[in-house]
């Protein structure tokens, strides 16, 4: 068939749906059927699974006239996922075009769900198309003779590529895809991405640096301007002190009436513990909503997930309470309402969320935004404009993740072996190792086998073998075990498998969370009130608990999020508004919040940066407000503490919230002398950063995660973990090893590296800094806390009282404030 023939085809099937393809699809087909690599844009529920599927299946009759009887057997395109709960839906959809088509390919899926009896017969015979994860794909490098399962292989995708940008899944995927592209040369490489701020970059790093791929490649954006409608949940009386979470269960009564007037809503919540509370409490105080509620986020059992995510597409549930474990891909046509709990902390993430809604093209997106305190309000306004304009995040990529190349190298190693020069050639071309130099690459050989300077004495450190002909290769059957029950780069708080004494499976729970717990403890998780009976094994043992007895939530590690860089620059923007006539309904509903912070201290225009102090019973209080972001405010308090103990002995309490931060003391800070001697400078700000936060220790607890992902330590066989202290001890004395005995070796200085990058993000600190240099200081003296300096006291007090002792203390303390 010629193209004119084969686009005749996916239209008329196309028509045979009672659809029509939009430009974006057929643009696509264009460049696919040319042979060209690419980045498609488009939004969920724009029918960009079908952009990729269809040409893929064409391309194949085109390139076998006598498909129908004749097929040639073998692998022909690969489709990634970074979640595994998209892979059934994805399936469905190429199922369908290879059956109207009358192509007689098969579709599989490789995941960590797969089956042993389905991957054993994949190993004899591969699927035709075959639906896998970033992971199951290094798996299959990891095996003998994986060159002839590719071989042949004409097309790969990558879907939901801007999740994995900017994650070590994405180098994994980006090193993964180094190889394919040597041994199936003639693969095409696409990706599907939401809109992110740096589409190009994007497409760059999927198809690597200057390479033939990125040279003959196409950037396809869909344009499709979907309509959006963001509202906001205000509440009848607005509090002029506000605090974290007081108004979110407060608006519950709202809630119930935006999900009785919708066919089917999604609440989401940014963290796991507020999901299982939302759903607890709806559903205590709306039990008429039992057996139409239910809730899904990472921790419940996999089959609970497909049943609600079924039961959804059935119409079958009129609520579900979830997290980011329903952000992506999955199609969900009847949903009409996405409510957001809370601030979601950027742009992109919300956009993906209100997305959910309205899964269908042409269909409008509504979506409810309800503050869990008044400041966020702030957000919901900002929010509005942005998702208006489309002004979205970039995504960071990778740079010389060298855990993960180890993890590589060792992956090729595990099945035929590899020759170093050929690989080096390959890995240079990727985005993420553009910059590594041949010395750097000899380190990583020498690490892999001989353990590096340090550890050669240690024969377990020396997995890869030299063979006489050049080849690296793992030779050892328990080092190759354990290797491949590794891959991968997700490493999280080892997890407890939470199953009734009667042997009926609930779900996982971090290990710290359990080990708080005792024998006959009642804690409420995926939705039901239990008792521990005992934990053995890595598995926590239940029983059903007196529905009476007081429980406490399950909570997860690592819970709190940050706002990103685009969402703190819009909410700064939109509260020096408040300074204007031009008000937002969100903002004039916070005119009582406005009205008591002008009277105590002012509300800060763009040139000005605040800084409050008031003595309560606690001490001295200095509170600052940057309205950058928790984790730049957590590493800014600290270089401000450690600054002015400089000047002057003092000891300082820190507490910080995506506003500003605070520092207590039991002396008064000498304020002038913190404006005479510039602690606001970014002179030696990383000398200071290491002083104040004890770098050492924050880069010793991120050396874990590149122990594990290089398989430095081992995690155990499933099913018998090894415990996170366990874990955290073995990693901590090789980390000591490297410090003192090797402190040129690449994955401790990685350790470094990422601690101040990632985790503290010196790169927007030092920019927050050079604004706040910018500015006028606007230094307040308060007679006592202020509305804005009250989130972050209380966020302080919550770490010492239950909730109904903060929730009294804090109305003890407004009742004062508002005397006057």
């Amino acid at each position: 068939m010629n193209r004119t023939q084969l686009f005749d085809t996916a239209e008329n099937w196309f028509k045979d749906q009672g659809w029509k393809p939009f430009q974006f699809q057929k643009d696509t087909w264009t460049a696919f059927l040319q042979g060209k690599n690419g980045l498609l844009n488009a939004p969920t529920g724009s029918g960009k699974t079908y952009a990729l599927w269809i040409p893929i299946v064409l391309n194949y009759i085109k390139m076998n006239p006598d498909y129908a009887d004749k097929p040639t057997p073998g692998l022909k395109a690969i489709w990634i996922t970074p979640l595994r709960s998209l892979s059934v839906e994805i399936q469905q959809a190429a199922e369908r075009v290879v059956k109207d088509l009358g192509v007689p390919m098969t579709v599989g899926i490789r995941s960590g769900d797969t089956s042993q009896s389905e991957r054993a017969k994949q190993k004899s015979k591969m699927p035709d198309l075959l639906i896998t994860t970033p992971e199951s794909l290094q798996l299959l490098l990891a095996s003998k003779a994986y060159e002839k399962t590719f071989r042949e292989c004409t097309a790969i995708v990558i879907d939901e590529w801007h999740e994995l940008l900017g994650t070590k899944r994405g180098v994994q995927t980006e090193l993964a895809l180094s190889r394919l592209k040597t041994i199936a040369p003639q693969m095409r490489i696409w990706g599907i991405s939401a809109t992110i701020g740096n589409l190009q970059q994007a497409q760059q790093v999927l198809l690597g640096m200057n390479s033939e791929h990125y040279l003959n490649s196409v950037l396809i954006r869909a344009n499709l301007h979907k309509k959006i409608k963001v509202l906001s949940i205000i509440p009848d009386k607005m509090e002029t002190y506000p605090w974290r979470g007081h108004m979110g269960l407060h608006l519950i009564d709202a809630v119930a009436q935006i999900v009785r007037q919708s066919k089917t809503t999604l609440i989401f919540t940014n963290v796991r513990s507020a999901c299982e509370l939302w759903f607890q409490t709806l559903l205590e105080k709306y039990p008429e909503f039992a057996g139409e509620m239910a809730m899904h986020h990472g921790s419940i059992d996999r089959e609970t997930r497909l049943w609600v995510e079924n039961a959804i597409r059935k119409e079958e549930l009129k609520v579900v309470v979830c997290t980011s474990s329903l952000d992506l891909g999955v199609d969900f046509a009847p949903v009409e309402t996405i409510i957001q709990v809370g601030g979601p902390k950027g742009v992109a993430r919300f956009l993906q969320r209100a997305g959910r809604s309205g899964h269908q093209p042409g269909k409008e997106s509504v979506i409810y935004f309800l503050a869990t305190h008044a400041m966020e309000l702030i957000e919901a306004s900002a929010l509005k404009k942005a998702v208006a304009a489309t002004m979205v995040e970039d995504r960071i990529p990778y740079l010389s993740s060298w855990d993960v190349l180890v993890q590589y190298l060792n992956t090729l190693a595990v099945s035929d072996g590899f020759f170093p020069d050929e690989i080096y050639k390959e890995v240079k071309q990727t985005f993420c190792y553009q910059g590594m130099t041949f010395e750097q690459w000899t380190w990583m050989l020498n690490f892999i086998t001989n353990g590096s300077q340090s550890l050669q004495a240690y024969d377990e450190y020396k997995k890869v073998e030299i063979e006489a002909n050049g080849l690296f290769k793992i030779n050892n059957r328990r080092i190759a075990m354990h290797h491949r029950m590794q891959i991968g780069t997700i490493v999280g708080d080892a997890v407890l498998n939470v199953k009734f004494m009667s042997g009926g499976y609930i779900g996982t729970v971090e290990e710290w969370f359990i080990s708080k717990l005792n024998p006959g403890d009642t804690f409420t998780f995926a939705g039901k009130k239990l008792e521990l009976f005992r934990v053995k094994n890595m598995q926590a043992l239940v029983r059903k608990a007196d529905p009476k007895k007081i429980s406490r939530t399950v909570s997860w590690m690592g819970g709190r999020m940050t706002l990103s860089a685009q969402m703190s620059e819009l909410l700064r923007q939109e509260l020096y508004t408040a300074n204007t006539e031009n008000l937002t309904p969100e903002l004039k509903a916070l005119a009582p919040l406005f009205k008591r912070q002008r009277k105590e201290s002012i509300v800060p225009t763009t040139d000005e940066f605040l800084i409050e102090t008031f003595k309560t019973r606690e001490g001295f209080h200095a509170v600052f407000y940057p309205f950058e972001g928790r984790f730049v405010h957590e590493a800014l308090a600290s270089v401000m503490s450690y600054r002015i103990s400089l000047l002057s002995p003092i000891t300082f309490s820190l507490a910080y919230n995506d506003y500003g931060f605070e520092l207590l003391s039991d002396t008064e800070i000498d304020m002038q002398a913190v404006f005479d001697n510039n602690l606001f400078s970014i002179a030696h700000l990383h000398y200071d950063l290491q002083k104040s936060l004890n770098a050492t220790e924050m880069a010793r607890r991120k050396f874990r995660d590149i122990a594990v992902i290089s398989g430095l330590v081992f995690t155990g066989i499933p099913g018998k973990q090894i415990k996170t202290r366990h874990l955290q001890s073995s990693s901590q004395l090789i980390f000591e090893v490297f410090r003192d005995f090797e402190p040129d070796n690449l994955l401790l200085q990685q350790a470094y590296r990422e601690t101040f990058e990632h985790q503290l993000e010196e790169g927007r600190l030092i920019e927050s800094l050079e604004r706040i240099n910018e500015q006028q200081l606007v230094w307040k003296k308060c007679e006592k806390p202020t509305p804005f300096s009250f989130p972050i006291i209380t966020d302080r007090l919550r770490e010492k009282l239950s909730s109904e002792s903060l929730s009294d203390r804090i109305k003890k303390m407004t009742a004062s404030y508002m005397k006057n």
